[in-house]
């Protein structure tokens, strides 16, 4: 008995030959013949006529429209753009590469957090200037209390991390459930307003949408401890950049770090780049910038191919919102 046909597209990922044979290997023994087409980038409508399934981030205008998928598979952990009504065609199931990027964003927020307490951005301007002076009294990670607003694979990393080094870390997330470990307490989203004035550093991984928009406003900024220090790698909504520049201006806040900024890509005359007690990574603390982040999103999408092969449930699913 001849097996159904299945076309399989693997792009945006610079996938090695070793990570296409990976995917072909898992892809085999099941109960469809799948072929697959490897294309970076610069793909049309046509390219998309006849697959079925995508392993990529597929540009969301190319997703709705193409007929005959099935399935996507996103090599990004959020899933915002995919997940709106009417964002994929009927039917179509949605998975995301969560879990991937724990390693490579939580040590790009631990950069982040020392370089911020350690004041090495000034110390770097200084060096621009050949000008050889202190830049003032810093605090350590050890003791500090460190407040983690999103408890996921990256946000659990790095609370995993700095508890290590010795800090207090009060972790938020939106259900309160057994306290793991890594955290010295475990607090539900709406105590934020009175865990904010405790925390010497607050660092935020927190997904997009209307519950997130601009949740760090006016009122939660001047909430923070003065001289505290703000780090964001979640989204550049969370946070109101105008507030933000504010609370800057008015030396309330210690400095900040964003690898994420409201709007994206900053704008060059953007007043968030001249402050020197800020940091501003494009958006790099994940991608594909670490090789292995990109093997454990090749190792998901195989082990989910291997699954939808064989007639069994995917992991890492995404709840499609259904039209209104």
């Amino acid at each position: 008995m001849s097996k159904t046909t299945k076309k399989i597209l693997v792009t945006v990922m610079p996938v090695t030959e070793e990570h296409k044979m990976w995917l072909e290997e898992q892809a085999g023994g099941g109960i469809f013949d799948c072929q697959f087409v490897y294309q970076e980038g610069g793909l049309s409508a046509t390219d998309l006529e006849d697959v079925n399934v995508v392993i990529g981030n597929l540009p969301p205008e190319l997703a709705k429209g193409a007929p005959k998928l099935e399935w996507l598979q996103l090599n990004s952990a959020g899933a915002d753009p995919y997940a709106q009504p009417g964002a994929l065609p009927p039917g179509c199931r949605l998975t995301s590469a969560s879990g991937a990027y724990g390693l490579t964003v939580s040590e790009h927020m631990l950069a982040l957090t020392f370089a911020l307490v350690r004041r090495l951005e000034q110390y770097a301007l200084n060096q621009t200037r050949r000008e050889w002076s202190a830049r003032g009294s810093i605090i350590s990670v050890e003791g500090a209390t460190i407040l983690v607003l999103g408890l996921g694979d990256i946000g659990g990393s790095y609370a995993r991390k700095v508890h290590a080094l010795g800090a207090h870390v009060l972790g938020v997330r939106r259900r309160v459930g057994e306290k793991p470990d890594y955290l010295d307490e475990l607090h539900a989203i709406d105590e934020l307003d009175r865990l904010l004035p405790r925390a010497d550093i607050v660092a935020m991984v927190l997904p997009g949408g209307a519950a997130t928009e601009h949740l760090m406003d006016e009122r939660r900024l001047g909430l923070m401890k003065k001289g505290a220090f703000l780090i964001n790698v979640g989204r550049g909504s969370a946070v109101d950049p105008e507030a933000l520049k504010k609370a800057l201006r008015a030396k309330h806040l210690g400095g900040a770090a964003l690898d994420v900024t409201e709007p994206e890509p900053l704008p060059a005359g953007n007043e968030l780049w001249g402050f020197d007690n800020v940091i501003i990574t494009p958006h790099v603390a994940g991608f594909f910038y670490l090789p292995e982040t990109l093997n454990r999103i090749v190792r998901i999408a195989g082990d989910n191919l291997r699954a939808w092969t064989r007639g069994k449930p995917l992991s890492h699913v995404v709840d499609v919102k259904k039209d209104a």
